[in-house]
């Protein structure tokens, strides 16, 4: 039988294995779409790659999408899927589109432990994985969250004139 000691150096171990997943996998292990890196590569943009599959965050201000505020939808460049309303869109003066909260189900969160002095929640496409920002408890009424997006990372779809 293990000592207590080797014990808790396993559950530790497995601890920070789980918090320093990418990701969380669905339960077939992975997510609904899936590529491999070339597919990805040929199917998005290279800013879309780096931000959506690589982690990185686009320069604050540089996403015409941040200015955007006409009735519609935003959605995963990665896949498409709808991931929040216009209606939940604000100016968070930071220079990356903000909302407050997403579409039920569209995203997932997991922690970032890239930065070395605080732990981020880094938010996710459900569908395709798809990095696509992060989660901070400063934003407005009525939840408080500010999900801080980054644009390259969305699509806009606005809602039609006659619908």
């Amino acid at each position: 039988m293990p000592a207590r000691r080797e014990v808790l150096k396993l559950m530790g171990l497995a601890a920070v294995l789980a918090a320093t997943r990418p990701w969380p996998a669905t339960a077939a292990g992975g997510f609904a779409v899936m590529h491999s890196e070339a597919e990805w590569r040929s199917l998005l943009s290279p800013a879309q790659f780096a931000v959506l599959r690589e982690h990185e965050t686009e320069t604050a201000g540089s996403s015409p999408l941040a200015h955007e505020f006409r009735p519609g939808i935003y959605a995963c460049a990665g896949c498409d899927q709808p991931l929040y309303d216009a209606a939940t869109k604000f100016d968070s003066g930071t220079g990356w589109p903000s909302f407050t909260a997403p579409i039920a189900g569209a995203i997932g969160t997991s922690r970032d432990r890239t930065l070395l002095i605080f732990t981020r929640t880094e938010v996710h496409c459900s569908r395709c994985g798809g990095h696509l920002g992060h989660v901070f408890p400063d934003g407005p009424p009525p939840t408080g969250q500010r999900y801080c997006m980054n644009g390259v990372a969305l699509l806009f779809h606005p809602a039609s004139a006659t619908g």
